[in-house]
């Protein structure tokens, strides 16, 4: 990798090609090397140049072909004189922080600062674009344009191919002269403010390959035109109101490898041909109102590693077939109305690493052949009609509580939520006596429970007089705490019992009446911005739970006095472990928190039919319990974005160091941006530095040349800052998602596992245990 600044010696050179993109230079761009008239292609991108551009750049190159100036920290205006000259192949300033009139740059333009140049309502520099004739692809993406698209978009060159205009809130329909584009490929409108309906001439649009219009208002059917678009890979629409049934004939688009149409209003059962696309990789039909049962074809879908089916009315049994969808990753049949015994053939799955099956019928035993998925990370069948014992082998004694809740008759040895399956024998021998009270119980409970009503409403109708509507409005599934009883619990709010404290407050350790240890999150209520933090963190914790994030028992709040009440986490912070010389994380450790931690956001940004951002990712909010199980915790400052939404701008600032760039320059929040505060965190477990710090090196502690397994641990650590540095692309949309980091952690776990397997650490035990 190359450092420095470029020498203006080189505008004396007659080069055709120069590429020195992905390095560390910095400084300006030497002037003369736009003066240079045999230049063809130019490469700076990714590299720390900064300044202004010449106002004569495009009159002074006659022969470019590329121009590459993305990912740097460029600023000033975009110079007019780019349209006035022939326009190059390629021409890419995205990721820098140019101002101005988006009339006067074409082509790759996204991620500055550009705005609407007028104030009317219509993109008019796609007009001036209609004379290039070279012109191949528009990137304007997650800039501020606030404005509607034209018909002029129809006028565009004949090698016209990729429109990339996603995050640049674009208001308005899209403009049906979009079909006159006959070359477009890629159109990526996802992300904006759009409304009426697909326009159904994208079914002129033959060498169409992916269409992205997700997290829009779109509204009306699924145009069966589309399915002309016999190239058709990708086809995102999630997160819009479009309703009616799925076109049967998208199931004769063999070329399709993602399907997205999740978080919409559509019914009707789902098209018998969809489940012939044995290309299909990843299907997601959830959050509609779709009816019906699964075929035996499901099984067709042989490569498909993500379905999700989720938040429908889908019901029957599921068919025994589906244990021949051998390459399945993610799979998600909660909230709908299946019933039958789970399938024994779900365990041929063996790459397995997602299944929820909660909130349905489901009735029988768990199958024990689920005990052999060994890369099995979620698992919840709550809320069915499960009986019997709870799996013990495999993966299971990874799994929580919460994955069995609400059933009729689980039971099990180890688990002391549940009752030990001797005693479901018992209570199974005693339902001859059931049956015989069944005619002499009812009377007489029927007078109790009337009676029993009378004076539960009576008293709270008495409770709810008392209770400030702050209370109220919090929902009844938490604990109600007393100030006094909190008080009592942390003796009188004693410095001893401080856990930490910041802005919003302080956090207290607690034990209330019954015994149980807790954190008292006490809010500052001086401070407005604090008493919103209490409002966004009680909103987020009472909505989501999952075994990662931090247990909110509940709360004591009143006009004058906020607290929410968490689980106790006896290990601290994960910050403490990475700051004090006191504590030692070995390397599994540290790679089980990381995962942990992925874990959480995956659920967060993925698992829920809305998605919570973080906003404020880093090692003081990741808590660790007994067992030191990594939970993230202070949710003051998140985001909970409801249909139709993805990305938002805020004015609260997170942590200096682990924001992404665009949080801290544009205040533009988004998953990607809690993605590349993962990245940050990573980096620190596994350097034990700050991220302001200057020097960068790997813990000393992890590494050392005689041990062992030296070359297997130098592995891990290289693969998790690989897979760190792919969190922290400048670029959000080139960031991987959580999931895919999910993926990472568990492949770079097993292979660890793999090669130190029987191994012992400095302590003597098994490094793998």
């Amino acid at each position: 990798m190359v450092a420095g600044e470029l020498p203006d010696e080189l505008g004396n050179l007659n080069l055709e090609q120069v590429n020195v993109h992905n390095n560390s230079l910095f400084g300006t761009i030497p002037i003369s090397m736009f003066n240079i008239s045999t230049m063809k292609m130019m490469r700076l991108s990714a590299n720390q140049f900064s300044g202004h551009l010449p106002s004569t750049i495009g009159l002074s190159l006659p022969n470019l072909e590329g121009l590459y100036l993305g990912n740097n920290r460029l600023t000033g205006v975009i110079p007019s004189s780019i349209t006035n000259a022939t326009i190059p192949t390629i021409l890419s300033m995205g990721a820098n922080f140019l101002t101005g009139a988006t009339s006067k740059a074409p082509l790759l333009i996204g991620e500055n600062n550009l705005t609407r140049e007028s104030s009317s309502p219509e993109f008019r520099f796609f007009s001036s674009l209609t004379n290039c004739r070279y012109l191949e692809a528009i990137e304007l993406s997650l800039n501020q344009l606030n404005g509607i698209l034209p018909a002029s978009i129809g006028n565009f060159s004949i090698s016209f191919q990729v429109l990339r205009a996603f995050g640049c809130r674009i208001k308005g329909a899209i403009p049906n002269e979009i079909g006159n584009l006959s070359r477009l490929a890629d159109l990526y409108l996802n992300n904006n403010q759009l409304t009426g309906f697909i326009p159904r001439t994208l079914g002129n649009l033959r060498r169409l390959q992916r269409i992205y219009l997700e997290h829009n208002k779109l509204d009306g059917y699924i145009p069966a035109e589309l399915c002309h678009l016999s190239n058709l890979g990708d086809l995102y629409v999630s997160n819009n109101t479009l309703y009616g049934s799925i076109p049967t004939c998208l199931g004769e688009l063999k070329s399709f490898r993602r399907l997205y149409l999740d978080s919409n209003k559509l019914e009707s059962t789902v098209p018998l041909n969809l489940w012939n696309l044995k290309d299909l990789v990843e299907l997601n039909l959830s959050s509609n109102r779709l009816r019906g049962s699964l075929p035996s074809e499901i099984k067709n879908l042989k490569i498909v590693n993500k379905l999700d089916l989720s938040q429908n009315q889908l019901s029957g049994d599921i068919p025994i077939s589906v244990g021949g969808m051998q390459s399945l990753v993610s799979v998600s049949f909660a909230h709908n109305k299946f019933q039958g015994s789970i399938p024994e053939s779900l365990g041929d799955m063996r790459s397995l690493e997602s299944l929820d099956l909660s909130y349905n019928n489901f009735s029988g035993l768990i199958p024990k052949s689920l005990e052999t998925l060994n890369y099995l990370q979620y698992f919840d069948v709550s809320n069915n009609r499960l009986e019997g014992e709870i799996p013990v082998g495999g993966r299971f004694a990874n799994f929580t509580a919460q994955s069995f809740l609400q059933n009729s008759a689980l039971c099990s040895e180890t688990r002391q939520q549940f009752q030990h399956c001797g005693k479901t024998v018992e209570r199974s021998k005693s339902k001859n006596v059931v049956a015989l009270m069944k005619y002499i119980l009812p009377p007489i409970i029927a007078v109790i429970l009337a009676t029993s009503i009378t004076l539960l409403m009576i008293r709270r109708r008495k409770s709810y007089r008392q209770l400030p509507k702050s209370e109220i409005s919090l929902g009844v599934a938490w604990r109600w705490i007393s100030y006094q009883e909190l008080r009592e619990a942390t003796n009188a709010f004693s410095e001893t019992n401080i856990l930490g404290s910041g802005s919003f407050g302080s956090v207290y350790k607690g034990t209330l009446s019954d015994g149980l240890d807790v954190a008292a999150k006490i809010f500052n209520l001086q401070s407005e911005r604090v008493t919103k933090s209490f409002d966004i963190e009680s909103q987020v914790l009472r909505t989501i739970r999952h075994r990662n994030l931090i247990k909110t028992i509940g709360c004591c709040s009143n006009t004058e006095f906020k607290a929410l009440i968490l689980e106790y986490m006896p290990n601290g912070s994960l910050e403490k472990w990475l700051c004090s010389h006191n504590y030692i994380l070995d390397m599994l450790k540290r790679l089980n928190i990381a995962t942990d931690v992925a874990l959480a956001l995956e659920y967060l940004h993925h698992g829920l039919p809305f998605t919570v951002l973080h906003c404020d990712l880093k090692p003081s909010n990741v808590l660790l319990d007994e067992d030191m199980v990594g939970h993230v915790g202070d949710f003051g400052i998140a985001k909970l974005f409801g249909e139709g939404e993805s990305m938002a701008q805020t004015k609260t600032l997170a942590t200096i160091g682990y924001m992404a760039p665009e949080y801290g320059t544009e205040g533009i929040v988004s998953t990607s941006g809690d993605v590349y505060s993962f990245g940050i965190m990573l980096l620190e477990i596994y350097t034990r530095k700050k991220p302001t710090d200057e020097m960068f090196v790997v813990d000393a502690n992890l590494l050392r040349r005689e041990d062992k397994y030296f070359s297997a641990k130098k592995q891990c650590v290289l693969s998790n800052l690989a897979l760190a540095m792919e969190c922290l692309i400048n670029s959000p949309r080139e960031r991987i998602s959580m999931r895919e980091v999910v993926v990472r952690l568990e492949k770079i776990k097993t292979m660890f596992l793999r090669t130190t397997k029987d191994a012992k650490d400095g302590n003597g035990e098994k490094i793998n245990e």
